[in-house]
């Protein structure tokens, strides 16, 4: 990261896509005024038929609004309901919350989050998010995104859940939040998201709407 120089990526800016690890990156290139996309990878998602959402790539890189819903019958549901707009930002938590107290701070404020990660036990992901918001990282964030959260279940002889952890540290935020949204490290169906621009989250009991704002990285 010190080895980067932002004026010369601004000069001529490139997509750059990627997430688990690529977060560091995707994080700083948005909180230094430019676009990235938080999707598949080449030999993890684009390599099987499949592995990632064609219509959203298509969209998103075409420089083009991009709106998804969900219905009763979809992975993806409601935690908490509402309605909320801000700036697409976040990635794995893991690595999000390893930025804390690093020049490279994430900056959260106004953000819609989005919030992923793979093989954390629940109360490790409790740990994270409890030092987020101990740290003010969602004081003022307008909604919060879930990914499907791949392997992270319970330990044997622990009576809690994963969504039951979520909810109790978010609950009181009094913003809309969705679990299992398909981006990062997922089953298939790899979506992009275009952190850096405007993005509206809709939850409702019944429907979720997640529509992203076209997406330019020039």
């Amino acid at each position: 990261m010190p080895l980067l120089d932002i004026k010369k990526l601004k000069k001529k800016p490139k997509i750059f896509v990627g997430y688990s690890d690529i977060t560091t990156l995707l994080t700083w290139f948005v909180d230094n005024g430019l676009v990235a996309f938080h999707g598949p990878m080449v030999t993890k998602d684009f390599a099987h038929v499949g592995g990632w959402d064609e219509d959203a790539w298509e969209a998103v890189m075409q420089g083009q609004a991009c709106v998804m819903e969900f219905g009763p019958d979809s992975s993806v549901e409601a935690m908490t309901t509402g309605e909320a707009k801000g700036i697409l930002y976040g990635g794995c938590l893991s690595i999000l919350v390893a930025s804390l107290g690093t020049p490279y701070e994430i900056q959260t404020d106004g953000k819609l989050l989005f919030l992923e990660d793979v093989g954390a036990k629940p109360y490790q992901i409790d740990r994270m998010l409890m030092q987020l918001k101990l740290a003010g990282k969602l004081r003022k964030i307008r909604g919060i995104v879930f990914g499907e959260m791949i392997d992270c279940v319970q330990p044997g002889g622990q009576d809690y859940s994963l969504k039951e952890v979520i909810l109790r540290i978010v609950e009181d935020l009094k913003i809309p939040v969705a679990f299992g949204f398909p981006s990062g490290h997922v089953h298939s169906g790899n979506v992009v998201l275009p952190f850096g621009v405007p993005a509206t989250l809709e939850v409702g009991r019944k429907r979720i709407r997640f529509s992203m704002d076209a997406a330019t990285i020039g």
